[in-house]
């Protein structure tokens, strides 16, 4: 049989698909949509396998509607456009039954790819369905967003897996025929991680390694003896994923830049999303290295923006560059260190008044309160500065940024001494 199991058991109606109660049980909001006649357009946001697709085309077959499906590993905006027009021959403006444009891995759209469906989505000629296991906040423009409900869709619990397991055994009509008893399912559902469509994928590779004149007793021995994952092993949503982003980081800390691209490499055939990869460098970039050297945080930020642009596989060399540099740059976590000591003051201290001196003042009634007075132009000084304190006064002469021991930020601490000697004279 050429069709997998996991298309086999596609539900294709909301009393068929399992899970996610909060929207399609007997008082969920989407069973609510359609029961009304309106739907939104909407994003679904959630871990993959978990039945985004198979629940847009529920919705289109039982609102009755046109179906159009993009994927965004593969289209641009040339396809975009060929969609929208077929939408728009197939519904119409004065329609509540206008088509559905499904769009899987959404986040995977550069910004002129999003904006190029803003027109359709606001005039409505279609409703976008978009699917995404990234944040939509991060990864969806605002302006698309804002025309869109977005609903979280949660991981299959190992009930809800079993579930599918027993339903596979019974209902699918190449399975049910064999004579099959899930006595353990710990291991299948481990192995999945959670994913439906990883699970069943591996349910029946199991099953047809077995013999057919044998009935079939799955346990957890059985699975690891006969599941040989040829595989790279890199589960995105599970434990493994924040191990090795893990290691990777903390390779870079350690200035290694060898383990730096061994973990990268390890994510890239795991099949990471190379944004994912691109915003820690980010963060470690001001994080890690900070003023001891302040060109990775620019050779970080343009890493990012060009594997947004750039995509797979090229990604891969651009995201090597960048984290051999961090790796082999000089390291600081001054600037990290002073921003947590500065959140813990205001913590401690609370809303602290503004001193007089370096308020706003402009009205007259704020400068006869004293608002601006005694205030310091350090432009009108020597050098450029003027001592003046800047503190509130229950904390002033309080020191947070304390540069760290490398060439440029020793520069800065003898720039501060010069200026703030009884601060940073020591």
């Amino acid at each position: 049989m050429n069709i997998p199991l996991a298309e086999r058991l596609r539900p294709k109606t909301l009393d068929e698909y399992l899970s996610q109660d909060h929207l399609v049980g007997k008082h969920g909001t989407l069973t609510n949509h359609i029961k009304q006649g309106f739907i939104p357009s909407m994003i679904f946001w959630g871990p993959p396998g978990i039945g985004k697709t198979t629940l847009a085309n529920i919705i289109a077959n039982e609102s009755e509607r046109p179906f159009f499906k993009l994927s965004a590993i593969n289209s641009g905006v040339k396809d975009i456009r060929e969609v929208i027009d077929k939408a728009k021959k197939s519904g119409g403006l004065f329609t509540t039954r206008n088509p559905i444009l499904f769009i899987d891995e959404i986040h995977r759209f550069s910004k002129s790819q999003q904006d190029s469906l803003l027109e359709a989505v606001e005039k409505g000629w279609v409703t976008l369905i978009g699917a995404t296991t990234e944040n939509p906040s991060f990864e969806v423009i605002s302006a698309l967003l804002s025309r869109c409900q977005v609903y979280t869709l949660n991981a299959f619990s190992k009930i809800e897996l079993e579930q599918l397991l027993q339903r596979a055994i019974t209902e699918d009509d190449f399975l049910k025929d064999k004579q099959i008893t899930i006595k353990e399912s710990a291991a299948l559902i481990k192995l999945s991680g959670g994913d439906a469509r990883k699970l069943l994928n591996i349910f029946e590779l199991l099953v047809s390694t077995l013999k057919d004149d044998e009935s079939i007793i799955i346990t957890n021995e059985l699975v690891e003896q006969s599941i040989q994952n040829n595989t790279v092993l890199y589960d995105k949503t599970g434990e493994q994923h924040y191990d090795i982003i893990s290691a990777f980081i903390k390779s870079i800390r350690g200035s290694d830049p060898n383990a730096a691209v061994y973990w990268l490499a390890r994510m890239i055939e795991g099949g990471e999303d190379v944004k994912f990869i691109a915003r820690r460098l980010l963060i470690l970039a001001s994080e890690d290295i900070g003023n001891a050297n302040p060109t990775a945080l620019v050779i970080a930020n343009n890493t990012f923006q060009a594997v947004t642009v750039i995509g797979n596989p090229e990604s891969r060399i651009i995201l090597s560059q960048c984290a051999t540099y961090l790796a082999t740059s000089p390291k600081s976590n001054a600037a990290y260190k002073a921003i947590g000591a500065a959140q813990q003051m205001v913590k401690e201290t609370g809303n602290l008044s503004v001193p007089l001196s370096i308020r706003n003042a402009p009205t007259k009634l704020m400068k006869e309160l004293g608002y601006g007075k005694d205030y310091q132009y350090a432009h009108n000084h020597e050098n450029n500065f003027a001592k003046h304190e800047f503190l509130p006064e229950e904390i002033k002469g309080t020191v947070f940024y304390e540069p760290g021991n490398n060439s440029r930020e020793q520069a800065q601490r003898d720039f501060l001494k010069n200026r703030w000697k009884d601060k940073y004279d020591y």
